[in-house]
């Protein structure tokens, strides 16, 4: 502890004790100006420049004894700066530490070397990302790389009080993408020893900042967080083939200002896994003032061209926001706010394998160009999980408000859909605007969608929907108010479909009337519509195969 610190403690102590009428040393002038210089001094001491460790920093020579040299210093000092200047530095698997901090300067590039090809027993110059972890019972509950953390570039394990910052980059080119390509295109063995397939995989951790640095290509997951918490992610750009982020079974954790392009996967994901051997909800989690897209060239939202695919380029588009797909822990006390979506699918919240999802507020969001509907919820029983403890679970108690959408696809509405026997309940959507391409055929109208109560959950899961603004299946207590649906295109289909509904209200409502409608009631119960454009006021106890 500097001088400067050990006055301040003693000032501070002394300070309490004279509430009670002890005297107050004085501290002159002078000494309080030395002990600041001492604590500049110390400050600067407390930064581990990887070059003085023997980084080469050219992007040719290996440069991770280096810098895992560094880190183990400045945790050996109690902790620390370690700085990367300008300069490409080549890695394998690094190592993170309690109580230190990884600096990327403006220039500065980690970049993920050359896992090893299918085949091979190594990758670049020798090199080899470290072991995946060893299979477990709980491996078959979810995808292969949410039960490994080791087989990253980066990664840290049960430390606590450390932190990611800087306007640099981390370039994932090297590592695998969870679906045969390297990040520069070649193939390979996903679970073949050596090869790494994530930029940062964090697990059991604690008081963690990440701020301000770039990810290209992370490989399978830009970031991979299981168990970590007390974190905040602030000000990243991700621009990648898989996802974004993955918060998973992760608590009290703040996202903000984030932009992620991830065409193929999804942007931000919360998720609430079994990787960690038991069920974890992920819960406290507020998402802020993020853009997500699906629709760009990879790296060309980081160097500033905004590339958008052409039409006939087969890309899913995905990035999206989505709660899901691994659901054993749960989501609780989750708010999203002030976000865009483009050129990708909408807001999706999932759970499938047994988990509560309850208590999510949504507002403030704009959408365009979208290749799904804007809201898609499912309460589904896959129950990948322990088969002794693994039930249905809940999707209830969740409002979004203030949610803008243009152009949204013709073929899928936004989707809320239960299962027989188990409802979604009480959700509230308010001040709503959807303008669909609309074009749909006469038959689409009157398609029935398949249950698929076991099936991975999509909003492409029903197929096309019979509904343009929102097919609602297995639902109690509903309010919907001031939504307005409006097609760019003549849409035969109604704006509202229900099936097996209970205790739905619908109030200030502007929707097309097709010649099936604007509302479509099947096996629905305790219906109200009140003030709206869309059809008469109506209070109706019962309702089935009724058109309104």
């Amino acid at each position: 502890m500097s001088s400067f610190s050990s006055m301040r403690r003693d000032f501070l102590r002394a300070g309490s004790l004279g509430i009670a009428g002890a005297a107050v040393p004085a501290i002159s002038i002078p000494a309080l100006a030395s002990a600041k210089k001492m604590a500049v001094a110390s400050a600067s001491d407390g930064v581990f420049n990887v070059r003085k460790y023997g980084a080469a920093g050219d992007g040719k020579a290996v440069d991770t004894p280096a810098v895992n040299r560094a880190i183990e210093a400045a945790a050996a000092a109690g902790g620390g700066v370690v700085l990367f200047p300008p300069g490409t530095y080549l890695c394998f698997s690094i190592h993170l530490k309690s109580n230190v901090h990884l600096h990327l300067q403006q220039g500065s590039t980690i970049l993920a070397a050359d896992s090893p090809l299918p085949g091979q027993e190594t990758g670049y110059n020798g090199g080899v990302y470290d072991a995946a972890e060893p299979k477990t019972a709980w491996d078959p509950y979810q995808d292969y790389g949410h039960n490994h953390w080791h087989n990253s570039l980066i990664w840290g394990e049960d430390i606590h009080d450390f932190s990611i910052t800087g306007p640099g980059l981390i370039w994932g080119k090297g590592l695998s993408n969870g679906r045969g390509r390297r990040g520069d295109g070649a193939p390979f063995v996903a679970e073949q020893s050596g090869v790494g397939n994530k930029a940062i995989a964090l697990k059991n951790c604690h008081n963690v900042l990440l701020r301000d640095f770039s990810i290209l290509k992370g490989g399978h997951f830009g970031l991979l967080l299981t168990a970590v918490d007390n974190m905040t992610i602030d000000n990243l750009k991700i621009d990648t083939d898989r996802d974004g982020m993955d918060i998973d079974c992760c608590q009290n954790v703040r996202v903000s200002n984030c932009t992620v392009n991830s065409p193929w996967d999804d942007g931000i994901c919360p998720k609430s896994s079994f990787g960690l051997g038991y069920a974890r909800p992920t819960k406290n989690l507020t998402i802020t003032n993020c853009w997500v897209t699906g629709c760009y060239e990879l790296g060309s939202v980081l160097d500033g061209t905004f590339k958008k695919y052409a039409p006939d380029v087969h890309v899913p588009r995905t990035g999206r926001i989505k709660c899901g797909t691994e659901s054993n822990g749960g989501f609780i006390n989750v708010t999203i706010s002030n976000c865009v979506f483009e050129g990708c699918q909408g807001y999706a919240l999932e759970t499938v394998d047994g988990a509560l999802l309850e208590d999510i507020t949504i507002t403030n969001t704009t959408m365009r160009d979208l290749v799904s509907g804007p809201v898609f919820m499912r309460l589904g029983a896959r129950l990948r999980g322990p088969k002794e403890s693994t039930q249905v679970g809940t999707l209830r108690r969740v409002l979004i408000s203030n949610l803008e959408c243009y152009n949204a696809p013709m073929k899928y509405s936004s989707i809320l859909s239960g299962i027989p026997g188990y409802n979604i309940q009480d959700v509230k959507l308010s001040n709503i605007y959807v303008e669909t391409a609309g074009g749909a055929t006469a038959e689409s109208a009157n398609l029935q969608l398949p249950e698929s109560e076991n099936k991975y959950p999509e909003p492409t899961m029903f197929g096309a929907t019979s509904a343009s603004g929102f097919y609602v299946r297995h639902v109690r207590n509903l309010e919907m108010s001031h939504v307005e649906i409006a097609n760019a295109a003549p849409d035969p289909r109604p704006a509202f479909q229900l099936h097996d509904v209970e205790r739905a209200d619908f109030f200030a409502i502007t929707a097309p009337r097709s010649a099936e409608g604007a509302f479509a009631l099947n096996n629905v119960k305790d219906f109200r519509l009140g003030w709206s454009r869309a059809a008469a006021d109506v209070n109706l106890s019962t309702a089935d195969n009724k058109k309104l």
